[in-house]
């Protein structure tokens, strides 16, 4: 893993920490992305939707900006000589896991961002719950895959 792409990880959680506590503070919000989502595509009442735009334009221009100022993509491959490439699924296979994702946050009642970085920063038993959930099933699925199924060393 290269300096700048630690660099850029720890002012881009900086940033999200900040985008949370400002967004909690102006507006009593919690920023869950999946709940920002879910309240402009399902509708919230007159004069919510402004917001949930513009924090949702924000997240997603953000990785532009860093990229047209020239900071790059940033490596989190194993080697300075590595980069992260295209997926290893087909658009097929990316569509059925978004969708998965999608209904994990419908029934976890928040996604990784609300739960970990907000629920967590309130001390919500409910966000303990979830985010060790998380935390587990990702590391049994990372095993999974890399030793029983035979993928990516």
């Amino acid at each position: 893993m290269d300096t700048m792409a630690s660099l850029q990880g720890l002012i881009g959680g900086v940033l999200i920490g900040l985008s949370a506590v400002l967004l909690m503070a102006s507006l009593g919000r919690i920023a869950g992305i999946s709940g920002i989502l879910s309240g402009l595509l399902w509708g919230r009442p007159d004069g919510d939707t402004a917001w949930r735009l513009t924090f949702l334009l924000g997240l997603v221009s953000g990785p532009w900006l860093v990229m047209l100022i020239g900071g790059g993509l940033g490596n989190v491959a194993d080697s300075a000589e590595a980069v992260i490439g295209a997926p290893v699924g087909g658009v097929g296979t990316m569509l059925v896991a978004g969708l998965l994702v999608g209904l994990g946050t419908g029934v976890g009642s928040g996604c990784t961002s609300g739960h970990g970085v907000c629920g967590m920063a309130r001390l919500s038993p409910r966000s303990l719950a979830a985010t060790l959930t998380f935390v587990v099933v990702a590391m049994a699925t990372v095993y999974i895959t890399r030793h029983l199924v035979g993928g990516m060393p």
